[in-house]
């Protein structure tokens, strides 16, 4: 399996997932775009084949553009969750890297001063060439992509902390919100502790306990206060 590092970890689909890896080589969970110009890359077709159009490079009339029902074109947003065969990776990485397209990102790269000083730009003032791992999809006999649903299994991480949105803060209380729905479809319940803040209203479940909300029929009945954090 293949996460990006700014990224919360899927849970179900690998389990779905995971007996297509032989026959198809390559495969990977999407979700549905929460408005058009969201920061996601979206699936496409291309010369025909899958992949995976980075947002950087569609253009706006591409990203707003609706079907006959009103929806996204292309509404379906890659989540850098994918599973690659071994088999398929070692072609990769023994005779078609060189084949990935590089990508430009434009950022804000810190430089120094004659006298050794840090320079914090406010502006872009660089380029960076990337490879994304995508890129191998249109070479793969097959492609699987996997709907998932958005609440489950994406809580980006790409903002400090503090800010109001795909920050650390919003990440945890995603995943709180996950283990508070897996404890409640239990049979238990949660409450929040007198004076406790939005901050510390959180709720976790050890993965050693339940990885994917299973195994915790001996919950029902209970009632937790939070913050609480739950071990076997």
């Amino acid at each position: 399996e293949w996460c990006e590092g700014t990224r919360e970890v899927s849970f179900s689909s690998r389990n779905v997932l995971k007996p297509h890896i032989t026959i198809s080589r390559a495969h990977f969970s999407q979700i549905g775009k929460r408005e058009p110009h969201e920061k996601v890359g979206v699936l496409a077709l291309t010369n025909g084949k899958p992949s995976v159009v980075e947002y950087s490079e569609i253009s706006k009339e591409m990203a707003e553009a609706t079907d006959e029902h009103g929806s996204l074109l292309y509404g379906a947003a890659h989540i850098c969750v994918n599973w690659f065969s071994m088999a398929f990776l070692q072609r990769f990485g023994n005779s078609l890297l060189d084949i990935l397209p590089l990508h430009v990102a434009r950022k804000k790269i810190p430089t120094c001063t004659a006298d050794g000083g840090t320079v914090t730009p406010q502006e872009v003032n660089g380029v960076k060439l990337e490879l994304f791992i995508f890129d191998t999809f249109p070479h793969a006999h097959k492609v699987v992509a996997l709907q998932v649903p958005r609440e489950d299994e994406f809580a980006p991480v790409k903002n400090a902390p503090g800010a109001a949105s795909e920050s650390p803060d919003t990440a945890r209380q995603l995943f709180s919100a996950l283990c508070r729905r897996r404890l409640v479809a239990a049979g238990a319940s949660v409450t929040r502790s007198d004076g406790t803040d939005d901050a510390a209203d959180l709720v976790e479940i050890d993965a050693a306990l339940s990885y994917a909300g299973e195994g915790l029929e001996h919950l029902a009945g209970k009632e937790f206060k939070t913050p609480v954090l739950i071990r076997p």
